[in-house]
């Protein structure tokens, strides 16, 4: 197992918030321009969607993080939707009539980003570890469903957990995991990047706190960032 020295640093910093939502209509000046944007945050990091709506043509373009995803170049009708992935999250972006322009507004899993992002920000835990100058995303999710998302593809190393399961995902990809008992909880052992590491659940002792969970990475407490 690699271990960290005085030189590595485990710390949480992150300039955008990392449960920040960032969406805009935008006032087009050139044919090539977008029409609306969002930012905002999923298991693997946060995404950006580009939408170009062509008001006369019907044409449709979405751009998932600098990817052309779909084009449609000629539509009969000018409202409707268009669905597509992004982070193996189904979303749909929509096209409705308002006055004599549109508007557009994304669905993620089924639910508005809004409301997606709120619940996903009450469901999950988040540290963005730096290990010898690397920057990790460690995300433990507390998923009421028990489907796992196998399709994410990291950007900057990126772990999630299920909580049914406590299966444990190292840059999207399933790892082995060892679960141990301890006096005030379990613990759920693995590695990232040969660095040993856990996650430690424990009471709070309050009946509506629930269980308390921390990520320990050799040995060493990482601070929590909001998600």
């Amino acid at each position: 197992m690699a271990s960290l020295t005085t030189n590595d640093v485990i710390g949480s910093a992150q300039k955008v918030p990392d449960d920040a939502i960032e969406s805009r209509h935008l006032k087009m000046t050139d044919p090539g321009d977008f029409d609306a944007e969002w930012t905002f945050p999923l298991a693997d990091g946060r995404h950006r969607v580009q939408f170009q709506h062509g008001t006369t043509s019907g044409k449709r373009v979405v751009v998932v993080d600098g990817k052309e995803m779909l084009r449609k170049n000629w539509m009969f009708h000018l409202v409707g939707k268009e669905t597509f992935d992004v982070g193996g999250k189904k979303a749909c972006i929509h096209i409705d009539p308002k006055g004599m322009s549109y508007e557009y507004w994304l669905e993620v899993g089924g639910k508005s980003l809004e409301k997606f992002v709120e619940q996903r920000r009450k469901s999950t835990k988040t540290w963005l570890p730096a290990l010898r100058g690397q920057h990790h995303r460690v995300v433990l999710g507390e998923w009421r469903t028990q489907q796992v998302e196998q399709d994410v593809t990291s950007r900057h190393g990126c772990l999630s957990v299920e909580k049914d399961t406590l299966d444990v995902y190292v840059d999207g990809q399933k790892v082995e995991t060892a679960g141990e008992f301890v006096e005030d909880g379990t613990e759920t052992h693995f590695t990232v990047d040969r660095f040993s590491c856990y996650i430690k659940a424990v009471s709070s002792g309050h009946r509506h706190a629930g269980i308390v969970h921390s990520l320990i990475l050799d040995g060493q407490e990482v601070p929590e960032t909001t998600e």
